[in-house]
């Protein structure tokens, strides 16, 4: 374990020495070579450095700058580290870093002994673990723990920043949680990492004498995405048994200024009922409500975890009231009239602000300002003396959570920012923080690339309806963008997100001693894909070349009327089995 930094703080080991070994990897510290532990290569059981007596020369030694975890696979375990990254801001004056490549060491040399399928299975897995070493939107710092928002951090008791990072953060928003657990059974708390999934960006600045008064400030905005439910974008909607909803992210605005720290939160989730929107090749597939006897409580239990963690929640609905949506919307509104300190608010945002019209939410703020400005915001002074707490939160989805939601969150907290710069004065009560455009541009900007890493995340494209936070109006180029993404979204919702809802950790146990959970599955969409694929080319193509000689002969006209029929059929199958012809989890179910 390390010693604490500057501040007081717990910090852990930063760079790190790799040495591989023909029968262990040994990893220790730079700064305090003592400090350390070796993993074996055949089963990858963990030993301290001091059982650890090796007279030996390493084959290789590199550097790393942090261990991950590790994951037990049927042949041995796997230890995923830190192979490069890059400084992506501070956090209350720590530096965050961002994962740019991580690497899974294997430690399986017992596969040798195992049996054709499990070399099989295993050789799947660890197809999987490629996908989680690609797992984008990774942060972390080695100084302070920033899976905790500010105004819980000066909630806590006295010295708790001097426990192990991994024991300050919030376990909900903790990506490896289930990979430290060797780590932390064998004490190795230095080099515990809690990486946090979504983003931190800073947006510093020195302004000019009519630009906040000359007074230096800084904007941090730090979206921390849960785990309980976390996926992809068809794979994971709505709520599980248990309320915890999918894409839920906790997004703080912090700004310091002029010796004072304030903060905002904002959350978004997906519509707490139990709803699915399976993929079947089409481009919009159909939203379905799942009849349960359990709905009421799923959504009482999600609304009492928001209520114990926030204070009273205020629900921005921003899906819209006709079609599949507001089936949906419509059901979400009935459960939620029915439980206290919950108000409900549907917007029917693509009805009211269409593509372009992003003044519009001033309808919404109308609406909401009372509350939302009674819900108020966190504020400290330079001693840290609480002087405002946040009494509540906006709770905003759209379907997706993405796009609308990103949109009018920005909105919100562009509000608030101007009532936090009036009350600590650097702001008079009739100046507006977007008067000062060289600002307000870098402001909505952040915003903007924000909503893009969370997109990425969730659905593995860039956001869409960017331009209505960069600029407040779609663009050419914009829409052009969007487009792409949309086809983009497409292709991956159909044919490569099945696969990447495995590679999520922690929504499937391996068992080491059961059958193959492969050998359960007797339909493959990966080997009928190709051939349904081929025969509808090889059917069109074929009627196209015979329709093109069909005036010659009554035979050539048959012809054609045959083949077309054979395209109509191949069409028709495609449509009736397009869920099956489609990528899908086969490890893990839907709630």
């Amino acid at each position: 374990m390390e010693s604490g930094s500057s501040s007081g703080g717990f910090r852990l080991h930063e760079e790190l020495e790799l040495q591989e070994f023909q029968d262990k990897f040994v990893i220790r510290s730079k700064e305090s070579p003592s400090d350390g532990f070796s993993i074996g290569r055949r089963e990858g059981n963990i030993e301290s450095l001091a059982e650890d007596a090796s007279s030996t020369s390493p084959s290789k030694t590199t550097t790393i700058y942090g261990v991950v975890g590790t994951i037990r696979l049927l042949a041995g375990n796997y230890v995923l580290v830190i192979t490069s990254r890059e400084e992506a801001g501070t956090f209350l004056g720590f530096p965050v870093y961002r994962v740019n490549s991580m690497k899974f060491l294997p430690c399986n040399d017992a596969l040798k002994l195992s049996t054709c399928q499990e070399k099989r299975d295993e050789a799947y897995f660890m197809a999987l673990l490629k996908t989680v070493e690609s797992t984008p939107g990774l942060y972390y710092s080695y100084g302070t723990d920033i899976t905790l928002n500010l105004q819980r951090r000066h909630r806590l008791m006295d010295g708790w920043m001097t426990k192990p990072i991994w024991k300050q953060a919030d376990p909900r928003f903790v990506w490896n949680k289930n990979l430290m657990v060797e780590l932390i059974e064998c004490k190795l708390d230095g080099f515990a990492i809690p990486l946090l999934q979504g983003n931190i960006l800073n947006l510093s600045f020195q302004a000019a004498p009519l630009e906040l008064k000359g007074l230096p400030a800084t904007i941090t905005l730090i979206s921390r995405r849960c785990t309980r439910r976390l996926g992809t974008r068809m794979w994971r909607r709505g709520a599980n048994l248990e309320g915890d909803t999918a894409n839920f992210i906790e997004t703080e605005q912090i700004l310091e200024a002029e010796s004072f720290k304030s903060s905002l939160l904002q959350i978004r989730g997906s519509i707490p009922l139990l709803w699915e929107q399976i993929v079947d090749l089409s481009y919009k597939p159909r939203l379905r409500v799942i009849n349960h006897e359990e709905t009421s409580k799923v959504v009482e239990r999600h609304f009492h975890d928001l209520s114990q963690r926030y204070g009273e929640t205020m629900v921005l609905d921003l899906t819209d009231r006709h079609g599949d949506e507001g089936q949906l919307g419509a059901a979400y509104a009935s459960e939620v009239e029915k439980l206290p300190n919950v108000r409900y608010v549907s917007f029917d945002f693509h009805h009211i602000c269409g593509s372009s019209n992003f003044e519009n939410l001033e309808v919404l703020y109308e609406e909401i300002s009372e509350d939302f400005e009674k819900q108020g915001y966190f504020l400290v002074d330079a001693e840290g003396t609480i002087l405002e707490e946040q009494k509540g939160i906006i709770r905003a989805n759209c379907i997706d959570c993405l796009d609308r939601t990103n949109v009018t969150q920005s909105f919100l907290a562009q509000k608030s920012l101007n009532i936090q710069l009036r009350r600590i004065g650097v702001l008079v009560p009739t100046e507006s923080f977007s008067t000062f455009s060289d600002n307000y541009g870098k402001f909505r900007t952040l915003w903007a690339e924000q909503g893009d890493e969370l997109s990425l995340e969730y659905a593995g494209t860039h956001a869409l309806k960017g331009d209505l936070v960069r600029y407040g109006r779609q663009t050419v180029v914009g829409m052009i963008r969007d487009g792409m993404s949309a086809l983009s979204r497409y292709y991956l919702n159909n044919f490569q997100d099945g696969i990447r809802q495995e590679s999520f950790l922690g929504h499937y146990t391996i068992n080491r001693n059961g059958a193959s959970p492969f050998q359960l599955n007797g339909f493959e969409s990966i080997s009928y894909l190709p051939v349904a694929s081929a025969l509808l080319v090889g059917t069109l193509t074929a009627t196209t070349l015979s329709l093109q000689q069909a005036g010659r002969s009554a035979q050539q006209f048959i012809s054609s009327a045959l083949w077309a029929g054979v395209a109509a059929g191949v069409m028709a199958m495609v449509k009736a089995n397009g869920r099956q012809l489609c990528s899908r989890p086969r490890l893990c179910g839907l709630l």
